[in-house]
């Protein structure tokens, strides 16, 4: 049987200033009748953005608020709001649960989707998967959709409005995209749609670092001062599109696992998942023995968007070695990312890069 790789994308992704105010026209395609899955803070602000452009077109949507949990309770209650309410498409606007639900909404109701993130934080908008929780917040599995997002329309009037601090996020989980990707390509381990990594796919990872090397930290202060830039554009196609479609078709490996294992650090709930990835990608350039300039580079773009650098940056009141080990341990637990690694990776060498790094990132405090 021969390899397949793959790249996969939405099947449209746009950029625009102040999209909201011409929602209409771009969604008239998919039919007159919406159903809307709103974020609470954004759902009158999206009604006020929208209304004259869905009078012209003679579109009728449904705004529904997001219950705050990407529940199978939430989709069935979206799936009935559509059932009882004629929708022809689910379009969300808001933060990765919200996104989440809206493309498991769509899956099941067999209806297309239309994604519009209001944060450029994660690659939640472009990827073809759903995380479902249970009603406690507690996670309870994947969902792997046959097919990626019809649309992701960027606004970025209302991304430029985001908190800094989640966009720097964005900015640490994109970072970590090329490594990765040139990591999974390396060893042809499985991207994230179990197939092989493709030169595109890599290609795309590596534009996605390039740009945040070169547009990051003038974006970070466009977004301070709630302005529009070239940089802030630049850097939201690759925190949003080149990040999401890099990672799905590029593949993961030890930063986003070692990310995973942080998780179950409890002085960690706080910090931000972008925030603990890049932590993760300097452990992982530590694990592999990457260049002193290298490093260097990485570090230096961590600092220029003010993430955390340091282990008690991220919340750590005090070190436990044996959560520490646990941590190492779930890095490596079985169909994690951590074994693209073109070697075979033990939870004593995750331990070892993981304390390593935060000691090598002490020296970069100012």
């Amino acid at each position: 049987m021969s390899v397949v790789k793959s790249i996969t994308s939405p099947m449209k992704f746009l950029l625009q200033r102040d999209l909201l105010a011409n929602l209409g026209a771009l969604i008239e395609p998919y039919g007159p009748k919406a159903h809307l899955i709103c974020d609470p803070f954004i759902a009158q602000l999206v009604k006020d953005k929208t209304a004259a452009s869905f009078q012209q077109h003679q579109i009728a949507a449904e705004v529904t608020e997001f219950g705050g949990e990407c529940s199978d309770d939430e989709i069935k209650r979206h799936q009935d709001a559509i059932a009882q309410g004629g929708g022809q498409y689910v379009v969300g606007v808001g933060g990765g649960k919200t996104l989440d639900t809206a493309k498991a909404v769509a899956h099941y109701a067999q209806l297309p989707v239309v994604i519009i993130p209001t944060l450029a934080s994660t690659d939640a908008p472009c990827t073809a998967l759903s995380v479902i929780y249970n009603t406690d917040g507690s996670f309870n599995r994947y969902l792997f959709l046959p097919k990626n997002p019809d649309a992701v329309f960027a606004d970025l009037s209302v991304l430029a409005a985001e908190p800094a601090r989640f966009f720097a996020a964005g900015v640490g989980d994109g970072l970590a995209t090329y490594f990765e990707a040139r990591t999974c390509y390396a060893s042809q381990g499985d991207n994230l749609v179990l197939m092989k990594p493709s030169l595109a796919g890599l290609g795309i990872a590596r534009l996605c670092f390039e740009t945040i090397r070169d547009y990051a930290a003038e974006a970070l202060q466009a977004v301070k001062a709630k302005a529009v830039t070239t940089a802030l554009e630049n850097t939201v196609e690759a925190t949003i599109y080149m990040s999401g479609v890099g990672a799905e078709s590029g593949g993961l490996a030890a930063a986003h696992a070692i990310h995973n294992g942080m998780t179950a650090v409890h002085d960690l709930h706080g910090a931000q998942h972008g925030e603990k990835v890049a932590f993760g990608l300097v452990a992982q350039l530590v694990l592999e023995g990457a260049p002193r300039a290298e490093l260097e580079q990485v570090i230096h773009i961590i600092k220029s968007v003010e993430l955390p650098l340091t282990l008690a940056d991220l919340g750590l009141k005090k070190f436990d070695e044996a959560e520490w080990r646990r941590a190492a341990e779930l890095a490596c637990a079985e169909g994690e990312t951590i074994h693209n690694e073109p070697f075979k990776v033990t939870p004593a060498m995750v331990y070892d890069a993981i304390v390593t790094a935060d000691r090598l990132l002490q020296n970069y405090k100012d």
